[in-house]
């Protein structure tokens, strides 16, 4: 499987360049090698470019023609999502930040705002949901949009007809996931860990505390909170291995149904062991052990007829 990312960079060399595919394929293996495989074929792609004197910076791009690194990177697309603004504390200073979804019609991708001359145009409603606009000078980090005080955004009388609004879920290998995207991938399960389980507050799901004999929600008070479970297991593809969620609603999608009969949760987790499913989700920093997990959100049986008609391809 070729990772999305590195291709995208090929073609885009490719088509500023008067070079073959497989001359400038050459020049990157040739400078992986040459720095001993200690940067990725991406990366060694995009050192390519740049001795080439091909920069995709300042160019109009399209959402699924950005690439990570880019520090310049123009884009125009519908805000289809737009999150509340959130306030936080660095250094003794009350700071604000802004998230919306941004989508055109190849792909979306989330723009995060720090600046607050850029928040203050959601505050005034000057950009709302259903708004085109234009950004300029972005930062693509961890499939994200960054917008500083050197960037720019303003609105857009563009018009656009149909924009990509679901979710975007890329089939990778485990090796080429990244933070913050959402990616499928045919998978073993390797190992499974015991169940941890936590209350919810039974009106907005959030987590309930306990209380005395009760527990307590901090925005619904005293409620009578419902179970939950989540459980990690470990997923191998044939090439890395990557820990792994699922939370309580997920659980009888593999298997797992007998939460409160150890005995037979036991049996049940040892049947996980050597299956070979599909799994979809977003991959995420664990800021605890500070590397990488899946947050998955769907699994799916292996659909043979499905396998045979892409191994043909």
């Amino acid at each position: 499987m070729v990772d999305g990312n590195y291709e995208k960079i090929l073609n885009r060399i490719a088509k500023a360049s008067e070079l073959s595919k497989e001359e400038i394929e050459r020049k990157i293996e040739a400078k992986i090698a040459k720095l001993s495989g200690l940067i990725s074929k991406e990366g060694a792609a995009q050192v390519v470019s740049a001795e080439l004197g091909i920069s995709f910076d300042d160019e109009k791009l399209k959402i699924d023609e950005l690439l990570p690194g880019m520090r310049k990177a123009n884009v125009i697309g519908k805000v289809i999502n737009l999150f509340p603004i959130r306030t936080f504390e660095r250094q003794g200073k009350t700071n604000k930040v802004a998230n919306f979804v941004l989508a055109d019609d190849t792909s979306n991708i989330k723009v995060v705002l720090w600046d607050t001359n850029h928040i203050a145009l959601i505050e005034d409603g000057t950009i709302k949901e259903g708004s085109v606009v234009e950004i300029g000078s972005g930062s693509v980090r961890d499939n994200e949009i960054h917008l500083g005080s050197f960037s720019e955004l303003k609105p857009s009388q563009e018009q656009l007809g149909e924009v990509k609004t679901e979710k975007i879920v890329k089939d990778k290998q485990i090796v080429d996931f990244k933070t913050m995207e959402n990616n499928s991938v045919r998978a073993f399960i390797v190992q499974a860990f015991d169940p941890r389980f936590f209350h919810v507050c039974p009106e907005c799901k959030k987590k309930a505390v306990p209380e005395g004999d009760s527990y307590s929600c901090a925005e619904h008070g005293k409620v009578m909170a419902e179970k939950r479970a989540l459980i990690n297991i470990v997923l191998d593809d044939g090439t890395e291995t990557i820990r792994a969620v699922l939370f309580h609603e997920k659980l009888g999608d593999i298997g797992l149904t007998a939460l409160d009969d150890a005995e037979m949760l036991s049996q049940q987790k040892q049947n996980l062991l050597g299956r070979e499913m599909v799994f979809s989700g977003q991959v995420r920093t664990n800021k605890f052990f500070n590397n990488q997990e899946f947050i998955i959100d769907s699994v799916q049986e292996l659909d043979l007829d499905e396998l045979l008609n892409k191994f043909e391809k």
